[in-house]
C-alpha cells in the first residue's frame, strides 16, 4: 500500500479528515523551506504538498506566483526540490509528499529520469496542473511504473461526460478545485461544496481533497466535512511573505509563524467531524 493510501486509510479508520498544507520549495531560501517541511508533520500536517517553482504558473494566483519568483531567485530547480524530499525522508518515512507543478520542467528533466529520481527521493504523488487528460500517457504510465500516484484535478466546470476521462488513470486522491479561477482568489462555502462533492464521489472510490480557496480553520473544517481532505496553500504563503524583511529574507520567527498557522488549521480539521455530530 502506498503512503498516500495508507494515510487516508488510517484517517478514515480514525473518523477524521486530512490536512494537506502547501509550501513552495526554496521559498524564500533553502534553509527556511527545509525547516518548514520538517516542521509540518509535528504541527499537524497529514500529507504535504510541495510546489515546484516554474516561470509560467498559469493556475496560480499572485501569492503563489510571488512565492515561485522568490524560489527561482534563490536558485530553485526541480532537482533541488527532489533533494529536499530526500533530506526529509532521512527522518520521516511516513508522511506522504506530493509535488505540485507544471509539465514543462518535467519534460525538460526527462519524464523517465524524473519518475526514477522522484521515486528514489521518496515522492509519493504528482499534481501536474497543465497535463491534459488526452495526453496523460506522457506521464501516467511512467509514474505508475515507479509507484507514484498521479493526482488529477476536477473543477466545478468538469461535466458528467468528461469526469470519467479526467479521472482515468488517477490514483492517490482526487483534487477538487473548489472555485473557477486561480488560487487564492475566493472561497467556496460549505453548501456549495456539499452539493458538488457527491457528483465526484459517484465517479471514483478515491479520497477527495478540496483546494483553491481554503484559507481558515473554519473553511478547512468545512472541506473535510464535505470531502476527505483540505488543501491550504495561499493563506500559508501569505503568512510567510508577511514575515519577510524589506529584502525578502526570512525573519527569526518566519518558520514559527507558518507552523503556528498549520497547527490552527489542524485543530479545525481534527475537530470538524466531531463538532458536526
Amino acid at each position: 500500500m502506498s503512503r498516500i493510501a495508507a494515510r487516508f486509510a488510517a484517517l478514515h479508520a480514525a473518523g477524521r479528515g486530512a490536512l494537506i498544507p502547501f509550501l513552495e520549495a526554496w521559498d524564500p531560501d533553502p534553509a527556511t523551506s527545509m525547516a518548514l517541511l520538517r516542521g509540518m508533520p509535528g504541527a499537524g500536517a497529514d500529507l504535504i504538498e510541495i510546489g515546484c517553482a516554474f516561470t509560467d504558473p498559469m493556475a496560480d494566483g499572485p501569492t503563489i506566483q510571488a512565492a515561485g519568483r522568490r524560489a527561482l531567485a534563490a536558485g530553485a530547480t526541480l532537482g533541488h526540490t527532489l533533494a529536499m524530499v530526500r533530506e526529509f525522508r532521512r527522518d520521516d518515512d511516513a508522511t506522504p509528499i506530493i509535488l505540485m507543478g507544471y509539465l514543462n520542467p518535467i519534460l525538460s528533466y526527462g519524464t523517465d529520469r524524473f519518475c526514477t529520481d522522484a521515486a528514489a527521493s521518496g515522492v509519493d504523488g504528482l499534481i501536474v496542473v497543465d497535463l491534459p487528460s488526452e495526453e496523460a500517457d506522457m506521464l501516467v504510465p511512467q509514474a505508475g511504473a515507479h509507484g507514484i500516484d498521479v493526482i488529477r484535478l476536477v473543477a466545478p466546470t468538469t461535466d458528467a461526460a468528461r469526469l470519467p476521462k479526467v479521472l482515468d488513470g488517477s490514483s492517490g486522491f482526487v483534487y477538487y478545485v473548489s472555485i473557477t479561477g486561480i488560487t487564492g482568489t475566493r472561497s467556496a462555502g460549505f453548501d456549495e461544496l456539499a452539493a458538488a462533492i457527491p457528483r465526484v464521489r459517484r465517479a471514483t472510490d478515491l479520497p477527495i481533497a478540496i483546494g483553491f480557496g481554503v484559507r481558515s480553520p473554519a473553511q478547512a473544517a468545512d472541506a473535510v466535512r464535505a470531502a476527505d481532505a483540505a488543501v491550504v496553500a495561499s493563506a500559508l504563503i501569505e503568512t510567510l511573505a508577511a514575515s519577510l524583511d524589506a529584502q525578502g529574507r526570512a525573519a527569526p520567527d518566519t518558520v514559527r509563524r507558518v507552523l503556528d498557522q498549520v497547527r490552527a488549521l489542524a485543530e479545525g480539521v481534527r475537530g470538524a467531524r466531531s463538532a458536526a455530530r
